[in-house]
């Protein structure tokens, strides 16, 4: 028995001992003259063994033995695999993404990828949830690469993650939370960076909001005030803080045209 699947092992540490943790049905296919069904009834072997997982259809992660008791591989060992298998352009933002700078306490079980369309079908089972999120495009100067054991992997900078913050701000845990993690992100953003960065961003109800964010609940005018100053160079208009279907009254009383529907708070948990 060991002999007849041997020759997917002897595959799997091939791929190992080049720094590998993944890797696909058809790539499987291409290499080795067997029948479908005997290439699967192998796979289906090793994954009683625990030394590979199943992520999506027909591609395949490979459990190495420190991880086998959890069942899963830490996302950034793979991430990079599954994209280019899927063929989608990507990056890891949101909460993920403010993890690798100065919000690590924010990190969550679920990871975001920011793909284009087509949409995605989210990964959701009991050792790994991957929520996709759809952008119509970006700059690849707004995208870092972060070094990892499997390679490189590709993070929003900390200029984008603040306004993906902002827009998705319903998938990163409400406008609460939010708040938190541009508190503590605020330390890695580069204000030149983030001035070229609103010129380029859609929507502008983004930018509004981030800059009333950094201005009025957290006090960051290093950050704000170019925002600002751009802003006076453009047609905005007002805008609810917090969207909503109901209708409200459109007073402002800043220069953000934001209006301000939701109490909100700090880490220290002072109303605002």
């Amino acid at each position: 028995m060991i002999g007849q699947y041997g020759y997917l092992e002897d595959f799997i540490n091939e791929l190992r001992s080049k720094g590998r943790y993944a890797f696909s049905l058809p790539e499987v296919r291409s290499k080795f003259e067997q029948s479908d069904e005997a290439i699967k009834k192998a796979l289906q072997r090793l994954k009683k063994k625990r030394e590979i997982s199943l992520i999506r259809n027909e591609f395949y992660i490979i459990i190495t033995p420190e991880y086998r008791s959890k069942g899963i591989l830490p996302p950034s060992l793979f991430i990079p695999d599954l994209m280019n298998f899927l063929q989608k352009d990507h990056y890891i933002g949101l909460l993920n993404a403010a993890a690798y700078y100065c919000a690590e306490h924010q990190q969550t079980e679920s990871l975001s990828i920011i793909t284009m369309k087509p949409s995605l079908r989210n990964i959701n089972n009991d050792n790994l949830k991957i929520n996709f999120y759809i952008k119509k495009d970006w700059d690849k100067n707004d995208i870092v690469q972060k070094k990892v054991d499997a390679g490189y992997i590709n993070i929003s900078s900390p200029e984008l993650t603040a306004l993906d913050l902002v827009s998705y701000f319903e998938r990163a845990g409400g406008l609460n939370k939010v708040v938190r993690v541009l508190e503590e992100l605020s330390v890695s953003i580069d204000a030149d960076k983030m001035l070229d960065l609103v010129k380029r961003y859609s929507p502008i109800t983004t930018v509004q909001r981030l800059g009333f964010l950094l201005e009025e609940i957290l006090n960051k005018r290093s950050l704000s005030d170019p925002i600002k100053e751009y802003l006076k160079t453009v047609n905005y208009f007002p805008v609810l803080l917090k969207p909503q279907k109901e209708k409200s009254e459109m007073i402002t009383g800043n220069d953000w045209k934001v209006v301000q529907n939701v109490e909100l708070e700090t880490d220290f948990g002072n109303l605002l």
